[in-house]
């Protein structure tokens, strides 16, 4: 691999690489890169991976290999501290909400003891933490160059770090926010380079489609009036029409988002438009954002901060006026409700003409690499998805010993997925398979509901801790399982991928379903309709290959180390049942496999 690899980078060509979890794909890129003297990005999947090549991986290679390169660590805007928001917030707190009043202070401290802003740094400031909105930026409310900051400013210094460095470790998000800011003709977040090296690649497609397409969410229009309201309050109180024009046009964002009344929904927005009321709901958001910017108009010669925010009004206007134009071909027009927000989105259905493009455009080495790439054995489903015409293809097998390490059962007499009692039997075999496991158990689910269900089940009836998805953030879940060492853990799609646990800790783990995507996602459907046209059979071209690679995904937490051992459970019949469960089995490690539940308990007692 580290020679297709250092191939591609010398020519500038394209490499895709499968290499299954223990093959040490990461030193066989690194090795290369750090022995070339060309500028070099590395983009991973997450921001643990990002951590953990940055601070273990890196030092560990550059020590051995003697290589005296530069390296910088870049994170997206939203991971650093942005200190003019941080004062302005400190100075006029925006909410009386206890929690945030509490992490604001603590951010206030860190503030005074960070050389570097990553809030990641912040000890008990989660990833989800409330307060992040008021002391992070967006490229909406940075001021740029007329910040007071300006010189401070943390992510102007990442910047710095990274034009000035050899190898860059970004995130495939920035990767794609950077190419849509250069494709707009503002200049670079991130230095251009000779060659890219994605870890992780098998997230790219579906990334690369958020970024090639547009999305507008209500939470946008509270942000600006949260910072709108700061302004008004700090600097210009005696403008009391401001205040009543920001009241109405709260009332109105959240007016429009209690026309659809179910958090989690998905649907396709063209049919959403033919509602009246809906259209009704969104036209008063528009004429009060209209009101909106007369007001600021009114209010520019009396502090420099609002001419931003008059811009972002007019900008976010345009926005919901656009969602009104629903008739360009090959997008796939859908929205989904949190429990606050209602986002819109505007999303192409094939990106790979767009990203050959931008790999053409950029003349650089483009080289991917993920444990998940392949589908029975061709990697041309990736390689389609992206429009590439890689000149090095390598698919590398994990050199773990699977027929010995683990156990795959498929276990009989389990009732149909979709069957009531499906929960019911779930739990009822997770009890016997956890005790024979003395705990140390994933369980993971394709819905909220059955993990919910499945949780109710077993939470009172098993003697060890369990931890379900939500109850913590997941670094803190993660960390009390390891902790505890005799766990059960209950997660969905986050928890199926990007979660590394070795030893002892876990040695079993039990799926529920075929990860297939619900077939009423609206972008599934738009999708499925485009391939019918192409005259393609959707469900063996879209929905099974996304199946395969999050199946592998999921499978992938099992075995992690050369010792580590352990069974998976795979409670869907169709595996068994249906001519499709081949292209599954075959994408799998090559385990000992079993039906029979009583032999997987065996296995797991002698483990212990």
């Amino acid at each position: 691999m580290a020679v297709h690899v250092e191939n591609a980078i010398a020519e500038r060509a394209t490499c895709v690489v499968e290499a299954e979890t223990g093959t040490g794909k990461t030193f066989a890129y690194l090795a290369p890169a750090l022995k070339s003297n060309k500028k070099i990005i590395i983009s991973t999947g997450s921001k643990a991976l990002q951590e953990q090549l940055f601070h273990r991986d890196l030092p560990e290679l550059v020590k051995a290999l003697n290589a005296g390169r530069k390296v910088a660590l870049l994170k997206g805007r939203a991971n650093y501290l942005c200190l003019y928001r941080l004062s302005q917030h400190v100075s006029h707190v925006p909410t009386d909400d206890p929690d945030v009043m509490h992490q604001l202070a603590m951010v206030a401290k860190f503030a005074t003891e960070t050389n570097n802003g990553d809030l990641a740094d912040c000890v008990g400031i989660e990833e989800d933490a409330k307060v992040l909105p008021y002391v992070n930026s967006t490229a909406d409310n940075c001021l740029g160059k007329e910040c007071p900051d300006f010189q401070e400013c943390y992510i102007r210094k990442a910047r710095l770090r990274a034009m000035d460095a050899d190898l860059v470790v970004i995130n495939h998000h920035l990767f794609f926010a950077d190419m849509a800011v250069k494709d707009s003709g503002f200049a670079e977040l991130m230095p251009t380079a000779d060659s890219y090296i994605f870890d992780e690649a098998h997230q790219l497609p579906e990334i690369a489609c958020d970024y090639f397409g547009e999305s507008f969410s209500t939470k946008q229009l509270q942000e600006l009036i949260t910072d709108i309201r700061v302004v008004y309050r700090a600097d210009i109180p005696d403008m009391l029409q401001l205040g009543k024009t920001l009241n109405k046009l709260e009332t109105a964002v959240a007016d429009f988002r209690l026309v659809f009344p179910l958090e989690g929904a998905k649907g396709d927005w063209r049919n959403v438009l033919k509602e009246k009321y809906i259209c009704d709901a969104i036209h008063r958001v528009i004429s009060d954002l209209a009101f909106l910017y007369q007001v600021l108009k009114t209010c520019l010669d009396r502090s420099d901060k609002i001419e931003p925010l008059f811009e972002r009004t007019l900008s976010l206007k345009g926005k919901l006026e656009r969602v009104f134009d629903i008739n360009e071909t090959g997008y796939s027009y859908w929205y989904e409700v949190g429990r606050r927000t209602v986002q819109i989105h505007i999303t192409p259905l094939n990106v790979a003409t767009k990203f050959a493009e931008l790999v053409e455009k950029t003349q650089a080495g483009f080289i991917f690499t993920s444990a998940t790439l392949s589908v029975n054995g061709e990697l041309n489903h990736f390689s389609d998805s992206l429009g590439l015409k890689p000149k090095y293809q390598l698919l590398l097998e994990s050199p773990f010993d699977y027929k010995t390490q683990a156990l795959l059962c498929l276990p009989r007499y389990l009732p149909e997925i979709n069957d009531d009692l499906m929960p019911h039997a779930i739990v009822k075999m997770a009890k016997e398979v956890i005790a024979a496991s003395k705990g140390r158990c994933f369980m993971l689910f394709t819905s909220y509901r059955m993990m919910h269900l499945v949780y109710e089940g077993l939470s009172e009836r098993i003697p060890y801790p369990v931890f379900m998805q939500g109850q913590s953030s997941k670094r803190i879940i993660l960390e009390q399982f390891v902790r505890h060492g005799n766990a059960v853990l209950l997660g969905t799609a986050s928890f199926w991928e990007g979660v590394d646990v070795r030893g002892d800790a876990l040695s079993c783990v039990i799926i529920d379903k075929i990860p297939f995507t619900s077939p009423d996602d609206p972008l599934l459907q738009a999708r499925m309709q485009d391939c019918e046209k192409q005259g393609k059979d959707p469900f063996a071209s879209i929905q099974i290959p996304q199946a395969v690679i999050a199946l592998k995904q999921g499978v992938g937490r099992l075995i992690r180390d050369r010792n580590d051992t352990g069974v998976l459970i795979l409670c869907d019949n169709r595996l068994v049942t249906r001519p499709y469960g081949q292209v599954f089995l075959k994408s799998l490690p090559n385990m000992t496999r079993t039906r029979d539940i009583t032999a997987a308990i065996k296995f797991l007692e002698n483990i212990n």
